[in-house]
């Protein structure tokens, strides 16, 4: 009876996003006693996955790839060989991970991305679900304030200009985009939904403008979480506040959907800001707290740093802490939630 009653317990948690804030935190996240769902972006189109996702006309592989092994029980070596970059050398698998390639692969073989991922996630052990915010490759789009519109997930941060919203669309030149299975029952039936970290318009955004999963997360009596970025990126959030960061997403959903935001409140050494080698940060994001407190019921502010030799990073032990601690006392509450502030 212990044990049911334990399990019964277990915080539904779903994390929204994409790029490599992401798999920091559910690497860590894994490790609590939670029911962890990762809902994965599927509009990247540079790099690796972009090179796969033309040439197979398929989802991006790349977010997938790097949230499967956050989440895998794999041995060590194992999780290596997935991750393995072939050497810029080798013709025609220059820069591509070998797990870019399994998943194409597998993909093509089950005819969908989603059987694609279920089954990897059987052979890779994963803890928890993933699944793709849709199960076909989409078209992101921003429109700048002076009109101007730009496609393609890796051109928009190079208009080097400010961004007024994002949409996307079909790739496949369908009318509707439609969310992948599961997404949305995950996000209406959890105990918390997580958003990011990762960048607001390229990696967030695009899972939200598929019109179910903004639908879902607005209406969902789950608590919302906001990871707030600790850096500002180029072409999307230069002299963002992490207030900013929550109005630009209020603005595109049109309501105040977010429950609590996480902010950092740790300062970032100088030697890890515009360093040339990270192309996509400038400065630290500036904490406004008077400004959060009007998008926001609650804000949990604390250094949540952690520096590498390739940039800074949330630390996924401390965040993971916290968004358990808050998802375990969690009371659902409908109503509530459909009288927030407008």
């Amino acid at each position: 009876m212990m044990m049911n009653n334990s399990k019964k317990k277990r915080p539904k948690i779903v994390v929204i996003g994409g790029g490599t804030g992401l798999p920091v935190v559910l690497k860590s996240l894994k490790e609590k006693n939670a029911d962890v769902t990762a809902i994965v972006t599927v509009a990247d189109d540079g790099g690796s996955s972009g090179s796969l996702r033309e040439y197979f006309n398929a989802v991006p592989p790349g977010d997938i790839r790097n949230v499967l092994t956050a989440l895998s029980d794999m041995p060590n070596a194992q999780k290596e060989v997935f991750q393995y970059r072939f050497d810029k050398k080798d013709k025609n698998f220059a820069g591509h991970p070998l797990g870019n390639i399994i998943i194409s692969a597998m993909a093509e073989m089950r005819g969908n991305i989603y059987e694609a991922i279920q089954i990897l996630s059987r052979m890779m052990m994963i803890k928890g679900q993933v699944y793709p915010a849709a199960e076909e490759p989409l078209n992101l789009h921003a429109v700048y304030e002076d009109g101007s519109i730009v496609s393609g997930e890796s051109q928009i941060p190079k208009a080097g200009k400010q961004i007024e919203r994002v949409y996307v669309t079909s790739s496949t030149d369908k009318k509707e985009v439609k969310a992948g299975r599961k997404v949305v029952s995950s996000i209406l039936n959890a105990d918390m939904v997580v958003l990011g970290p990762g960048s607001l318009y390229t990696s967030i955004l695009p899972n939200l403008m598929i019109p179910e999963i903004g639908k879902a997360v607005c209406e969902t009596s789950a608590t919302v979480v906001y990871i707030s970025n600790i850096m500002t990126q180029l072409g999307e959030t230069e002299n963002f506040t992490d207030a900013n960061h929550v109005q630009v997403l209020h603005k595109h959903l049109g309501k105040k959907f977010i429950d609590v935001t996480l902010a950092n409140i740790g300062m970032v050494p100088v030697e890890y800001t515009n360093q040339s080698h990270l192309t996509d940060y400038l400065v630290q994001v500036e904490h406004d707290f008077k400004a959060l407190t009007e998008e926001t019921a609650q804000i949990i502010s604390d250094d949540f740093l952690e520096f590498r030799s390739n940039g800074v990073y949330h630390n996924g032990e401390k965040v993971a802490e916290e968004l358990y601690q808050q998802a375990f006392h969690i009371q659902r509450n409908p109503k509530n939630k459909q009288e927030k502030l407008p």
